[in-house]
């Protein structure tokens, strides 16, 4: 059983609130470890890639999963496979250095930052609801099962 947040998002033109229920389980699974993560993520074709070639979450410098959320890695894997993507990129995960704080947070290991790429945006906009803008001016698509996708232009922001 999902239960579902209520969070709240201007829409720009409208002039109106659009609420929207974010598909984030209660019980989103477990916090994983560095290694246990990348042991499900490696093999399904999904790598991380950081400026600091590093995994430390106390740096913003790397990409860490520690402390990512079990669902959160579902989420991306079968992100990947249902796209038919060879690959994805992780360029954001649990560490240090992310503007949203919150319960559904990087650092609490709900959500992800994958390197965008011609073949991932357009699977992500054909196959989800656009739903408008977030109150930072950044567009919104929603999945079936009601995670969040964020084009930040220069990644995508997911919430699982």
């Amino acid at each position: 059983m999902r239960v579902l947040p209520q969070l709240t998002f201007t829409v720009t033109g409208i002039g109106a609130a659009l609420m929207l229920t974010a598909g984030i389980a209660t019980a989103a699974g477990t916090p994983l470890t560095q290694d246990q993560a990348e042991a499900r993520l490696i093999p399904n074709g999904i790598t991380a890639e950081s400026p600091g070639n590093c995994t430390d979450r106390n740096n913003p410098s790397c990409v860490s999963y520690d402390g990512i959320l079990s669902g959160t890695v579902d989420g991306v894997i079968n992100l990947k496979k249902a796209s038919g993507l060879d690959s994805l990129t992780v360029i954001g995960g649990t560490e240090v250095g992310h503007g949203a704080d919150g319960k559904y947070s990087h650092a609490n290991g709900y959500k992800i930052d994958l390197r965008p790429s011609p073949a991932l945006n357009s699977y992500i906009r054909r196959t989800f609801e656009y739903v408008g803008l977030r109150e930072d001016g950044f567009a919104l698509w929603k999945s079936g099962s009601g995670d969040l996708y964020c084009d930040e232009r220069n990644h995508w922001d997911i919430v699982y």
